[in-house]
């Protein structure tokens, strides 16, 4: 691994949501309640958002267990990836975007 990442985890894309383990969300995302997602070249950056008034995507509890979805079918249909395939996107943190990141995956995606 370079020196800007550092161990992630896998996120599940299905009819445009992402669904994070409860485990992921506490490490990465913990007590927030929104996030931006962004796409830079190829890459796929989930972006912490630390004052909701600045907008984002909703980190929605979805269980009691603690997992955690985001519900953007519009940015996966901005992507050309409104479809239905249900995808397993393996995330690293990126230490200069302060973010997960899953490199390529628009270039691999479709």
């Amino acid at each position: 691994m370079e020196n800007n990442q550092s161990r992630g985890g896998t996120i599940i894309l299905s009819r445009g949501s992402l669904y994070l383990s409860a485990a992921l969300y506490e490490q990465y995302f913990e007590g927030l309640d929104a996030v931006i997602l962004l796409r830079r070249e190829g890459d796929f950056y989930i972006l912490p958002v630390r004052n909701t008034s600045g907008g984002g995507y909703l980190l929605k509890l979805r269980n009691s267990a603690g997992d955690r979805i985001i519900i953007a079918p519009d940015f996966f249909r901005t992507h050309d990836l409104d479809d239905f395939h249900k995808r397993e996107i393996r995330f690293v943190w990126d230490k200069d975007m302060a973010g997960l990141r899953a490199a390529c995956f628009f270039k691999t995606a479709k």
